[in-house]
């Protein structure tokens, strides 16, 4: 089964970290002894599209008014149990006083889903996804190794870069003020590349108690949706886990401190909203982070301008889509890698399959291909005429991991927060631009690039060096 972190694999010069493209088989001894996530037959052919999901749960939005005879009733008729009632902050911000029903059933997921559809008393019913990860003067900077940041006049040079050390020239770094989310495995909050623009919650003191309401207690980094605690880092001292978001964030901003890598933004702050484990990440999971990040904007008038989304893999959810709309409502981007490929490891088109969450029509969604060093479209990224956005590097790609470590990897999901980090760099010299303005700004600079033509909206690349 392929790991579809739209990570498409790692230099031969990384550290020795978990293959990127395939489970080792441990790992797929592990899902399937896991019950919980065990593949019916169904599941597993709409795998090979990419689409797999929880065997046996069903995400149901029952109708407004229901009673709760009637909701047992529908849920008899699939011998379903509830598993959780989800109904967050931002969900009540939005009027919606139903919220999701996480349902368990006995069924095949499809085959239980089949006997719900037209129900009198449910709005829909669908599959519980499951989604995986798709001028400095640091050493990696200096010695060549972050392409992905040089542009034609920066030293280094690349032309096929985002033109970041254009930025940093004209003195566009970055602020603190600005606020991204990483919805993704967790960061090492304390990496010696990330601490100083790691998100500390000033409104939740650490005591066990939920200070500010919004229903997380103590969530002073964030929150881990899959284990759901406030422990964003599960790597221990061994850097076992959460390679992946680490990595994304060093690109959206890791430090200029003299040490390993630098980020698009030297000042940014993130929060880290972890949903992918072990066995990667569901989409009621999935919609928890989404929303949390809208509430804390609702909630502080905290400046978020984007979340970094460099995973997918399920199905079309109109819950997952409900969310990122409310995050639309509240002026956040969703950026979001284009994927990998299917099964050859070879871009497909968009266009013609739909790959999620990028490819759904909402307006405050970018989704991001990959590109090479010298400008090639990366033979795994996904592309599409109308349906992806813009290249940006990511093969090749250096940043920090676990623990505090440095790898290089390839993928769309190293494409992404390039073009985050450019997000948060135009927010940091435009405050209080809107997201629609800075969507506008990033697809405006594209540079026109050979290999994208045709293959994405801009037809081109991001560049930051006018932010």
């Amino acid at each position: 089964m392929k790991k579809n972190y739209f990570r498409a694999g790692k230099s031969a010069l990384a550290l020795a970290v978990m293959s990127a493209a395939f489970l080792t088989s441990c790992e797929k001894e592990t899902l399937l002894e896991d019950e919980a996530f065990a593949m019916s037959e169904e599941a597993q052919a709409m795998g090979s599209k990419g689409q797999q999901f929880v065997a046996n749960e069903v995400l149901v939005k029952f109708k407004a008014g229901v009673s709760a005879d009637a909701r047992a009733a529908a849920l008899s008729r699939i011998n379903g149990s509830v598993k959780e009632h989800i109904l967050t902050k931002t969900m009540e911000r939005f009027g919606d006083k139903e919220g999701l029903t996480l349902v368990h059933t006995p069924m095949a997921a499809l085959e239980a889903i089949g006997k719900m559809k037209g129900a009198a008393e449910i709005e829909y019913a669908e599959p519980n996804y499951i989604y995986t990860h798709s001028a400095s003067s640091d050493p990696y900077y200096t010695n060549g190794s972050l392409w992905g940041m040089y542009g034609d006049a920066s030293s280094p040079a690349n032309q096929y870069g985002s033109q970041a050390g254009e930025a940093w020239a004209a003195g566009n770094t970055g602020s603190a003020s600005v606020v991204v989310g990483v919805i993704d495995e967790g960061i090492q909050v304390d990496h010696a590349d990330l601490a100083g623009n790691i998100w500390t919650n000033p409104y939740d003191p650490v005591d066990g108690v939920d200070n500010d309401g919004n229903g997380y207690v103590d969530d002073v980094n964030g929150w881990d949706f899959d284990g759901n605690d406030n422990q964003v880092y599960d790597g221990g001292s061994r850097g076992s886990l959460d390679d992946h978001g680490t990595h994304v964030a060093g690109t959206i901003g890791a430090e200029n401190n003299g040490k390993g890598v630098v980020g698009v933004n030297w000042k940014v702050t993130m929060i880290s909203c972890k949903f992918l484990g072990r066995r990667g990440g569901t989409t009621a999971n999935a919609i928890k982070a989404v929303d949390y990040l809208t509430d804390l904007k609702n909630r502080h008038g905290m400046n978020i301008v984007a979340s970094n989304n460099s995973w997918g893999g399920g199905g079309y959810s109109q819950a997952l889509y409900d969310a990122i709309q409310r995050a639309q409502a509240k002026d956040i981007l969703f950026v979001a890698a284009a994927g990998n490929g299917g099964s050859d490891g070879v871009g497909d088109d968009n266009d013609v399959v739909a790959s999620y969450p990028s490819n759904y029509t909402l307006d405050n969604i970018i989704a991001v291909a990959a590109i090479t060093s010298s400008g090639a479209r990366s033979s795994f990224s996904n592309y599409g005429a109308t349906t992806v956005d813009i290249g940006a590097p990511g093969s090749g790609i250096w940043s920090t991991t676990a623990y505090n470590t440095l790898s290089s990897y390839n993928g769309t999901s190293m494409a992404t927060p390039h073009v985050t980090g450019g997000v948060a760099l135009y927010a940091a010299s435009h405050p209080g631009a809107s997201a629609a303005t800075i969507k506008s700004a990033i697809m405006s600079s594209a540079l026109p690039t050979s290999s994208l033509a045709g293959k994405c909206v801009t037809g081109g690349r991001l560049n930051v060096s006018g932010f």
